[in-house]
């Protein structure tokens, strides 16, 4: 697994963004990528759906246990995996227009960016809530969430 990268490795139609689905952070999250993402370059599915899953172990990248999905963000993008927020920083990055400078914070050490990550991770549900089901947006970019 490679925790850095640039944002060269966010390539159009092969990004695949997996994220917590029943998560209101994460959602909102889903919502300001597809917004910005003009070009469609990022795919999304859930960690805990079957698609999530599968994607999880053909990569076989770790979980917290059996049925259990890690505990952040997961993009694939030029045949890498890239976790927590490396993965936010290199999303923003592909976005475009301005985004691609957020991509300079990646010269912070990843374990200084991941403490703050987590200190947020750990907390996203009890101050953003959660839902009780993945829900997909219904709108024209269905097609961009893998276990649709």
């Amino acid at each position: 697994m490679n925790d850095a990268a640039g944002p060269a490795d966010v390539r159009p139609g092969g990004a695949i963004v997996l994220f917590d689905g029943v998560c209101n952070l994460c959602a909102g999250a889903v919502r300001f990528i597809i917004r910005r993402d003009r070009r469609g370059r990022f795919r999304f599915a859930a960690l805990q759906s079957d698609v999530g899953r599968r994607i999880l172990t053909a990569a076989r990248v770790e979980t917290l246990g059996p049925g259990e999905p890690p505990r952040s963000l997961i993009l694939f993008a030029g045949g890498k995996v890239y976790r927590s927020s490396t993965a936010a920083l290199l999303i923003l990055a592909g976005l475009g227009r301005a985004w691609p400078f957020v991509a300079t914070l990646l010269v912070i050490p990843a374990p200084l960016r991941n403490f703050v990550y987590r200190f947020v991770a750990r907390n996203r549900y009890r101050w953003f809530g959660r839902k009780t089901a993945c829900e997909i947006p219904p709108t024209d970019d269905g097609w961009r969430f893998l276990d649709a």
